[in-house]
This record gives C-alpha cells, sequence and structure tokens, in this order.
C-alpha cells in the first residue's frame, strides 16, 4: 500500500509516519502545495497512493483546498469511486461545520489531533488496509 501523509508539524508528521509505515510506504510531504504535487506525480506515473492522511491547517495550500483538488482530479480522470484515494484528514480544530463541509467533499476520515493511535487501529480496520506482516 503506498500512502501519503500531508503535514507540516513536525510531532504529528513523526507520530503519522511511525504509525502508517506498519501499513505501507509513506511519502511526507510539508504543505497542501507540495501534497498536491506528490499525488499528481504518483498518478501520472501510475502509481497512485491509497490513502492520503491530510493535515487541514497547513501553509500555502490549506487540506480542505487540497481534498477538494482531489476529488475533482478523480473526477476529470474519471476515477471509479472503489479506485479513488481513501482521505483522512486531521486536524487541532473541533468545528461541526468545518467537518460537515469535509465529509461533502469526500473525506473519508475526520481525526482530531492529538491523534490517538488505539483508534487509527480501528479507522484503518475500517478502511480495510491490513498492516504489513
Amino acid at each position: 500500500m503506498k500512502i501519503l501523509i500531508v503535514e507540516d508539524d513536525l510531532s504529528s508528521r513523526k507520530l503519522l509516519f511511525k504509525f502508517m509505515s506498519k501499513y505501507g510506504e509513506c511519502d511526507i510531504t510539508l504543505d497542501g502545495m507540495e501534497g498536491l504535487d506528490a499525488y499528481l506525480i504518483a498518478l501520472d506515473e501510475g502509481e497512485a497512493y491509497d490513502l492520503v492522511c491530510l493535515d487541514i491547517m497547513m501553509p500555502k495550500v490549506d487540506g480542505v483546498k487540497v481534498l477538494k483538488t482531489i476529488r475533482e482530479i478523480e473526477k476529470q480522470k474519471n476515477i471509479e469511486n472503489n479506485k479513488k484515494v481513501k482521505i483522512i484528514m486531521t486536524t487541532a480544530l473541533n468545528d461541526a461545520d468545518l467537518v460537515k463541509s469535509i465529509f461533502n467533499n469526500g473525506c473519508e476520515v475526520y481525526a482530531t489531533k492529538p491523534i490517538d493511535i488505539k483508534k487509527m487501529d480501528l479507522v484503518m480496520e475500517k478502511l480495510n488496509f491490513k498492516k504489513i506482516e
């Protein structure tokens, strides 16, 4: 499995990398613009990501804009629903309108920071991702 972590906070980035590495190969970007670049490169090379962990509050391009852009790209390229990248949004914010917005824009999971590893294991199981043996 191929995973993209888009996170500007060092401690969150390290935690997600350590956790997600149990599930597959992880790439890391530091902001939304780099995240979109990595997503597009992987898609163009025929090695699309299976999962994107996306922080909401980032410099340059925020996570909500990245989410909307990814879903628009998938729509333009006629990517079937079962082949679309799964997206987990992470944030320190607890805003009901924001949560509603990201789900309406195609996010599968919303996780508040600090990340709870036990809950993330359940999330990965729910998304049908298995740990690497």
